[in-house]
């Protein structure tokens, strides 16, 4: 037989009620009591039964995150932080992935799996506004990822035109002049590689740099081998690169094998700088200067929002959170110091 809320109040010497209050955080419990209600706990071992209680609730106590790419080490770090935060609140965190294919985004969104889950936490990349104002689902939903969208549901991202200025801005300081992008995606007009794109293209003219079209570099995906080979294109140019802004750090990473294989320095003869801070970085030769995204704050607040929304509690109008970010100088566009 398991420990009953019954034994420990026996053994506490206090009600059914205010172990059931301690135990579930219902009501205030004097300091004293609750000491002597968590002696008890911790003495019989007891173990609360999450599940039976969810289930008295009317909810599973599952929630789940969609997200476009198992293979990214940004989404790993992500999911991490976004599981610890719901084992804390005592929900389960379910992993969904959808390659960034919209029918799949849609169906999430639709509901798909709402009888097993309490909420979903949603990073889309091929969803349309339309398709998000118009999901029959009432399944509470928080977005998160930066394409935008300004619909009634939270959504939680940095400022990528920032972020992108505070890169260039980096390496103009440095004396770099001809400034690449590589990772744009022309298919994506809402999705970050455009809004970085856009923040690249404002931060050379503030500098007062010219815009050439042929530093530009599209990608199909955003891997190491998209930017191994967007970077052997760039060093085909008449005049290559000085500095390259990569949409992100895998993208850099593999524009820094391509450099390296066709003898050059970096970053003496060419400074990289990623986006997104992922372990990776910290140990490439050279180390990659990068846009440091808060991944904890948006995994722990998409979490922590979802739940206030699945427990009905008052989460305030729907409002887009932009957590911070941070620029990580190292060896790609500093040098060995």
């Amino acid at each position: 037989m398991g420990v009953s809320l019954k034994d420990i109040a026996k053994l506490a010497g206090v009600s059914l009620a205010t172990v059931s209050n301690v135990v579930n955080g219902y009501r205030p419990v004097g300091a004293a009591t609750r000491e002597r209600v968590q002696r008890a706990i911790d003495q019989l071992g007891y173990v609360p039964n999450l599940s039976a209680r969810h289930l008295r609730n009317g909810r599973t106590g599952i929630i789940a995150l969609a997200i476009p790419e198992l293979d990214n080490p940004y989404f790993a770090e992500l999911a991490g932080f976004a599981i610890r935060q719901a084992r804390e609140s005592g929900f389960t965190l379910l992993i969904d992935y959808t390659n960034g294919d919209r029918e799949s985004e849609l169906t999430l969104a639709e509901g798909f799996r709402e009888q097993i889950i309490d909420g979903l936490v949603l990073s889309p990349v091929g969803l349309t506004r339309e398709e998000i104002l118009n999901r029959r689902s009432s399944t509470p939903l928080v977005l998160i990822g930066e394409s935008i969208y300004d619909v009634p549901h939270h959504h939680i991202a940095i400022d990528n035109l920032a972020a992108s200025h505070a890169a260039v801005q980096h390496l103009v300081s440095l004396d770099r002049r001809r400034i690449a992008f590589a990772g744009a995606h022309p298919d994506a007009e809402r999705q970050p590689a455009h809004l970085r794109l856009r923040g690249y293209q404002e931060a050379l003219a503030a500098a007062g740099l010219p815009s050439d079209p042929r530093l530009v570099a599209s990608t199909a995906h955003f891997v190491r081998s998209d930017g191994y080979a967007a970077m052997r294109t760039l060093l085909e140019l008449p005049e290559p690169p000085d500095a390259v802004f990569a949409y992100n750090d895998l993208i850099a990473i593999g524009a820094m094998r391509a450099i390296i294989e066709a003898g050059l320095r970096i970053p003496e003869d060419i400074a990289v700088i990623g986006f997104d801070d992922i372990e990776d970085g910290r140990f490439s030769t050279p180390t990659l200067t990068t846009i440091s995204p808060d991944k904890e704050r948006i995994g722990t607040l998409a979490v922590s929002s979802l739940i206030a929304q699945v427990l009905g509690e008052p989460a305030g109008p729907p409002r887009d959170v932009q957590p911070a970010f941070r620029l990580v100088t190292r060896e790609s566009t500093l040098g060995r110091r």
